[in-house]
């Protein structure tokens, strides 16, 4: 059983930046990352293949988050840059076998970690 830890969320101003973490207890193929906001569904935001090469991004964070992965390390990141107050949601971290969008394939998924951005 594979399980994901998130970390690196929190209070941010607008336009600042976060770094966001998830260390896997072993070996994932695809890595996503979602966020969802209070009263609103999961959305995917960020995906990334094992090599790396397949990064896509949903249009709103385009141009400003990053998503990467170091394997030696299970570990999957989510840079955020020029935060938005829109960018606020708690955001999680999944691991499946696929690349999609849709957050129902993905096997595991971390607990959350709040990210607020301040207006």
């Amino acid at each position: 059983q594979v399980q994901l830890v998130e970390s690196g969320g929190g209070l941010v101003q607008v336009g600042g930046s976060l770094r966001l973490s998830c260390a896997a207890s072993g070996t994932t193929s695809i890595m996503a990352w979602f966020r969802q906001a209070t009263g609103l569904e999961r959305e995917f935001v960020a995906g990334i293949s094992w090599s790396g090469s397949n990064t896509p991004y949903a249009d709103s964070v385009k141009g400003r988050f990053t998503i990467s992965r170091d394997n030696a390390k299970n570990t999957v990141y989510l840079q955020m840059n020029k935060l938005k107050p829109e960018d606020t949601a708690v955001y999680y971290c999944a691991a499946g076998r696929t690349l999609q969008v849709s957050p129902t394939p993905y096997d595991y998924w971390g607990q959350g970690t709040q990210v607020t951005v301040s207006s």
